[in-house]
């Protein structure tokens, strides 16, 4: 894991690359690589490549970065690990290529040099990473399938500027900061920035599963190479029809996560596990158990929880007990966030309403002396955890004939909205309006303002602006594969809305924040092109199922406890930060979202 930045002068009129902006983007990433630092600039001073390092795999100075080839005709920057990549080295060595480490970076230098852009199509992992052809004088950025890795990039019509952090573009001092409006409005939408866009109107995030390649002729090609809902789609067709029976379909299940599970493994470093007691990181926790000889495991309790029903580190310590870990459980206090405060907001790279719970385990974790640890972020996405995964079709289907009226919803609603959100939820209003479809029934559930409060709680005209831009009823139901069924929509939307935007780039500043890898082994291309097929047979796998696979199984108590969380405290204490006192969930998480906005648009 580690921290990337590239300034690439492509336009014949861009001045030089100046290599002090690249050092002051690099260093504003500190906490992502304290292991080593490198900085490149090309003789011509039209492309300057840096990297702070994280060191995982190959710990030698042979793992370095930026990385060339012997002949210095391929180069490269790399955030994250390819899980594959003996595999993948193996073959290449085969084919005559010569390696001088032990790292995964080096074999993304001979995978271009033997495959170019094809190469996507054999990585098993999680990154974000920049190549630079000398011979043809051209720059490829890539970032994985599900944007596990971020990679955010700014191009001023002569200079690409790229990052793994927002902030840390914003640091060299030379992007567009003028508001970009749907930025704004989405995060007050969903309470996340949505992808591709950041607040700012000369910062973009390069789309999950896609390359972007730039040369110094101008020329500039983007192109999907993985996209979720197709590959889940794909891959859910193939076993419609399926004759396997249930035993059948629990021994590939169990065969496809215990493969996952051994390729994030894969590590020069010991991988500790996040143990919360829910079935995915205590299925996690005993697979992993298996595959390394003393696996630490960590859980975080809350004191206002402690001994209560929502506490889960007395199951998490049984957990521990019956898999062997070395486990430890970190109590935390309202005092210990009020402490913090200031520093999530810091290190939260772009205004997000979650991720307390995410920085305060990692902490803890980074403390315990880890340097990379396993999630269970993901299970609820594929294996359909969720109550949306209930409540999304239910809503689709009992508000459908009303979906055809959109006058009649949005009568109903403009009438509702001022005296229901007294009382409840505001959402009810809209339920005639939006609720009638797939996309306007996520809107309702995921949505933390509703579409007609945005003028009330930022810039009317940038609201307006905003959702105009943003489009995202559109882009909801282009998310959705067709045809589809019930369980395929809302797997689809919940992966690259909710996954994406807010838990997976929560997990990495969180993480970041304390120089700690996380591994998500349930948010992994090869298992969901294996468990996608089993999920459309008549014998579809459950969260349950999943942990039904393993070979010494989980204590009966844990199997059937109902699903818990962080969310309880930390809201509370979300609402005393914000300076108001505890009220609806909703109001709560509405009060924290101002505050977040707050800190990170009003200057200093």
């Amino acid at each position: 894991m580690c921290g990337i930045v590239g300034i690439f002068a492509y336009h014949n009129s861009a001045p030089p690359v100046d290599a002090e902006e690249a050092l002051k983007i690099r260093e504003a990433m500190r906490p992502r690589g304290p292991d080593g630092a490198g900085l490149w600039l090309s003789p011509d001073k039209r492309l300057a490549l840096a990297h702070r390092r994280l060191s995982i795999i190959d710990l030698s100075a042979a793992g370095a970065q930026p990385m060339a080839t012997p002949d210095q005709s391929v180069r490269v920057v790399f955030n994250g690990e390819i899980y594959n990549y003996r595999e993948l080295r193996n073959g290449l060595e085969h084919q005559g290529h010569r390696f001088q480490s032990q790292s995964d970076t080096e074999v993304l230098l001979h995978l271009y040099q033997e495959y170019g852009e094809a190469m996507m199509d054999r990585l098993r992992g999680m990154y974000a990473f920049a190549i630079w052809d000398n011979v043809r004088q051209s720059l490829l950025l890539s970032r994985d399938p599900f944007g596990i890795k971020p990679l955010y990039y700014a191009d001023d019509g002569k200079t690409l500027r790229f990052a793994s952090q927002v902030k840390a573009l914003l640091a060299g001092g030379a992007v567009d900061t003028s508001p970009q409006a749907a930025g704004h409005a989405g995060f007050f939408l969903w309470g996340y920035v949505p992808e591709p866009y950041t607040l700012f109107q000369g910062v973009r995030a390069l789309p999950a599963g896609s390359t972007y390649l730039q040369d110094l002729q101008g020329n500039a090609v983007s192109k999907s190479f993985c996209a979720i809902p197709a590959e889940l789609a794909k891959a859910y067709e193939a076993g419609k029809g399926s004759a396997l029976n249930k035993e059948a379909v629990q021994y590939e299940l169990g065969l496809a996560l215990a493969d996952s599970i051994k390729h994030h493994l894969v590590a020069d470093v010991p991988v500790g596990v996040f143990l919360s007691s829910g079935l995915d990181s205590s299925t996690i926790t005993a697979l992993a158990a298996q595959g390394q000889g003393q696996l630490h495991s960590v859980t975080l309790g809350f004191q206002e929880l402690r001994g209560g029903g929502h506490d889960e580190t007395s199951y998490a310590a049984k957990i521990a007990a019956r898999y062997g870990t070395v486990h430890q459980t970190q109590w935390i206090t309202r005092e210990d966030f009020a402490g913090d405060y200031q520093r999530i907001l810091e290190v939260m790279d772009q205004p997000a309403v979650d991720g307390v719970n995410m920085y305060f385990v990692a902490k803890i974790a980074a403390a315990a002396g880890m340097k990379t640890a396993l999630s269970g972020l993901g299970g609820d996405e594929l294996f359909g955890g969720y109550p949306s995964f209930r409540d999304i079709p239910r809503m689709a289907r009992t508000f459908s004939l009303a979906h055809s009226f959109p006058g009649l919803g949005r009568m109903c609603r403009r009438v509702a909205a001022p005296w229901l959100k007294h009382f409840t939820s505001p959402k009810y209003a809209g339920l005639l309006e939006y609720g009638g479809s797939y996309a306007g029934a996520y809107l309702l559930r995921r949505g933390l303002f509703m579409p007609w409060e945005l003028p009330e709680v930022m810039d009317p005209d940038m609201a307006r602006a905003g959702w105009q831009a943003l489009q995202p009823l559109v882009r909801l139901e282009e998310t959705i594969p067709h045809p589809s069924e019930d369980f395929l929509a809302v797997s689809a939307l919940e992966m690259v809305w909710y996954m994406r935007n807010q838990l997976l780039r929560v997990a990495d500043w969180a993480a970041m924040a304390h120089s700690l890898e996380i591994r998500v082994p349930l948010v992994d291309i090869m298992l969901l092109r294996q468990v996608a097929p089993l999920l459309a047979t008549k014998h579809r796998p459950t969260k349950l199922d999943m942990a039904r696979t393993l070979a010494t199984p989980l204590p009966v108590e844990v199997l059937h406890r109902p699903k818990s969380g962080f969310l309880v405290p930390v809201q509370r204490w979300l609402a005393a930060a914000s300076g108001q006192g505890g009220g609806r969930g909703d109001h709560d998480w509405r009060m924290w979202a101002k505050a977040v906005y707050q800190h990170h648009t009003v200057a200093p």
